[in-house]
C-alpha cells in the first residue's frame, strides 16, 4: 500500500468510523468480537477503517425484497 491510496482512502478512527455509520464505536467493537461488520486494520492497539471499506460494506448489507 502506497501514500498514495491513503490520501484518496483514509483510515478513521474508531469514532471516526462509528460516526460515518451513524454507530457508536462500542457497536464497532462488539461487531469485531462477533467476527462481524467492517473490515478493519489494527496499529498496535488503535483500530482503523478504510471510508472505501465502509461504504462497500454497507452496500453488501443491502436487501432486496
Amino acid at each position: 500500500m502506497t501514500l498514495d491510496i491513503l490520501e484518496n482512502d483514509p483510515l478513521l478512527q474508531e469514532g471516526e468510523a462509528g460516526a460515518e455509520l451513524q454507530r457508536h464505536p462500542r457497536t464497532l467493537k462488539r461487531w469485531r468480537d462477533l467476527g462481524e461488520g467492517p473490515p478493519y486494520t489494527r496499529v498496535g492497539r488503535r483500530i482503523y477503517y478504510r471510508r472505501s471499506a465502509l461504504r462497500q460494506w454497507l452496500l453488501s448489507q443491502e436487501v432486496q425484497q
